[in-house]
């Protein structure tokens, strides 16, 4: 069943033209498709592994018959036309969690999204992965606290291939083969039970942020068929930095 948010006129009307346009770059096979709510708020969080990677969940949650929208930088929004246009789309101004408002804004993201009936996709590692084979490092605690805070579906997602078409860092595509093969699965939602009417404790957003990781870490192992290490990457313990999305 569509969900109303693609049955009516909305700012998400260009992506009939971008669909096209990924189509030509990748053979999308998308897996798990049941898993995301037909209507609802909800918090979908995956991997990544290159700067595509928006597009592509974009495309597949539109496909799949919902309106994709982004937790992105608060000064964005504060950017004439830009703002407008984020605001106008429904996108999630991202609530840093070293703010001293940063748990008052979260919580009324989380009761915006379901008031409106909105879900929101959260990069849960911030940035593209650090990890040198690819695989999820550290996660960021953004995308449990917000599905924490409103009682969210949170729903891990995995895609392999998009690398292929661009690589990670790279300045341009790889157009030949053209097509390349995308593979994306989504997963059960993450059980957060017994974690709930504990939004704000640093314990409760750890483990749970270290539960969605493992999910997703283990629907990559299936797409990819193989073991990822043992010792997930993380950026701080090589000193890098960690800029990008929450």
């Amino acid at each position: 069943m569509r969900s109303p948010e693609k049955s009516r006129p909305s700012w998400f009307w260009p992506l009939t033209i971008v669909i096209p346009f990924v189509g030509l770059l990748a053979k999308l096979e998308i897996r798990g498709r049941e898993k995301l709510p037909a209507s609802g708020a909800f918090v979908l969080s995956p991997n990544h592994v290159s700067e595509l990677d928006p597009l592509i969940v974009a495309v597949a949650v539109w496909r799949l018959g919902r309106a994709p929208r982004f937790m992105a930088k608060e000064s964005l929004f504060r950017v004439p036309v830009l703002g407008a246009a984020l605001r106008a789309t429904g996108m999630v101004p991202v609530a840093r969690a070293s703010s001293r408002d940063a748990a008052a804004q979260t919580i009324a993201q989380s009761t915006a999204l379901v008031e409106s009936g909105r879900g929101v996709i959260v990069y849960p590692e911030g940035t593209l992965t650090r990890d040198p084979d690819l695989w999820p490092m550290r996660g960021k605690s953004g995308a449990v606290r917000l599905a924490l805070a409103g009682d969210l579906p949170l729903i891990p997602v995995a895609h392999w291939g998009v690398q292929n078409i661009m690589g990670r860092y790279a300045r341009g595509l790889s157009l030949w083969p053209p097509r390349k093969r995308v593979r994306m699965v989504l997963g059960d939602p993450i059980d957060l039970s017994d974690l709930r009417g504990r939004a704000t404790e640093p314990a409760a957003i750890a483990e749970g942020t270290a539960r969605l990781m493992a999910a997703i870490t283990a629907l990559l192992e299936d797409l990819r068929g193989e073991k990822a290490p043992e010792q997930r990457w993380d950026p701080s313990s090589h000193g890098q930095s960690e800029t990008g999305r929450l």
